[in-house]
């Protein structure tokens, strides 16, 4: 167990590095500031930082909380996204995952959580062949999807928690439950259910996905309190069980939708290219992986490609996407769909696949497949058993 080099209360122990300096510093430039955990495997510690992240230019700082003194001076660093820094999160900076665990100052805490809220969404059955399309549209409002996992549900499990009609919906088939964040993120997914058509973007969307003219395409809470009841259901804390997944590790192969690509919004593309392309999604779920899990998962390609440092701490830098692929196409099969693992190639020779499509280079090729036929059910289980056992 990892001996945890942390204050007891975040906020208030940040001492001269939180709302003190803070002051000084917003008379000269803005600045926000985190307080972040981060896990030493060589060490087995647990070291608490404060992050502060400069808008200007992008550029980061980090201090040592317990010691009070800097850990890393003042930084350009481009790969951090500032649509990443929410509570909850994680980032990597510098190759160090990063839990983003409070604000470290009031100024960030009013500026960037003010109106920060978390709902609960969930896809009915008969509108999960239009998920690549959903996703697309709630990147489109400006919310963020951070948990999202294929289930299936019984009447029994939901009663407590839906209408009576609501739980006939969801229990007719697999759904895809969400956790969505942004701003007033209840009721804008509320008036996104109710169809307040006021753009066309709304009006499109009421055509597209509500199957039988009568019923919306999916669930939201209705208030604060109801969303967190609700999404302790679907993603219950680390030791507590939620629905189950709809693997089923058979004639399947997987897919790794990778951070960067779920970080820049292709989510919806990739689920669209993929379905467009005859391929059946069995599965879906968001993982937050820890280093020490990425490794083990690319423990094969150790010391025979040089990129695997690169490869792990991609899969790490953020949430990706785990998907069950139905691979019985024997004209095509789903590696060939992902094309060669250089971008710049996949243009090349494959310009349809989705490495050409939504690549950027060797690390950063939007998608992991399974390289190898006997690797392929290991790769499944490793995420839909073993991470969500």
């Amino acid at each position: 167990m990892a001996r945890r080099e942390a204050p007891q209360s975040a906020r208030a122990q940040s001492g001269s590095f939180g709302k003190s300096s803070h002051s000084l510093a917003a008379a000269r430039e803005e600045r926000y500031a985190f307080l972040t955990e981060w896990y030493d495997p060589t060490a087995a510690l647990m070291w608490s930082f404060q992050l502060f992240y400069y808008p200007k230019d992008g550029s980061v700082e980090m201090f040592d909380v317990k010691k009070h003194q800097k850990f890393l001076k003042r930084v350009k660093y481009n790969d951090l996204d500032p649509k990443d820094l929410y509570i909850g999160n994680r980032v990597n900076v510098l190759s160090r995952q990063l839990n983003l665990i409070d604000y470290g100052d009031e100024y960030t805490a009013n500026k960037l959580g003010g109106k920060k809220e978390r709902t609960l969404a969930v896809i009915k059955p008969d509108a999960i062949i239009k998920i690549g399309d959903l996703f697309e549209l709630i990147h489109a409002f400006d919310l963020i999807v951070t948990k999202a996992k294929m289930t299936t549900l019984t009447r029994m499990s939901m009663f407590d928690l839906f209408s009576s009609n609501s739980v006939h919906l969801l229990s007719s088939g697999p759904v895809v439950a969400m956790e969505l964040m942004g701003d007033d993120a209840v009721s804008v997914w509320k008036k996104f259910l109710e169809y307040v058509e006021t753009t066309d973007a709304l009006r499109e969307a009421r055509a597209q996905f509500v199957m039988d003219g009568t019923e919306s395409f999916g669930h939201g809470s209705v208030s604060l309190a109801a969303a967190a009841k609700e999404l302790q259901f679907f993603f219950p804390a680390k030791n507590d069980y939620g629905p189950p997944n709809t693997a089923t590790f058979t004639d399947s192969t997987c897919c790794i939708i990778k951070p960067h690509a779920i970080a820049e919004g292709l989510t919806g593309k990739i689920l669209n290219t993929i379905s467009e392309a005859g391929f059946e999604i069995l599965a879906l779920q968001m993982f937050n992986m820890d280093r020490a899990n990425a490794e083990e998962f690319f423990q094969v390609y150790k010391g025979v490609v040089p990129e695997y440092p690169g490869m792990v701490n991609e899969l790490c830098s953020g949430a990706c996407m785990a998907l069950e692929i139905l691979d019985t196409n024997q004209e095509q099969s789903f590696r060939d769909l992902c094309g060669p693992a250089d971008p710049e190639i996949s243009r090349l020779l494959r310009p349809n696949t989705l490495r050409a499509l939504f690549g950027k280079d060797k690390l950063k090729n939007a998608v992991h497949c399974t390289d190898l036929p006997e690797d392929r059910v290991l790769e499944v289980e490793y995420f839909f058993k073993i991470l969500d056992g």
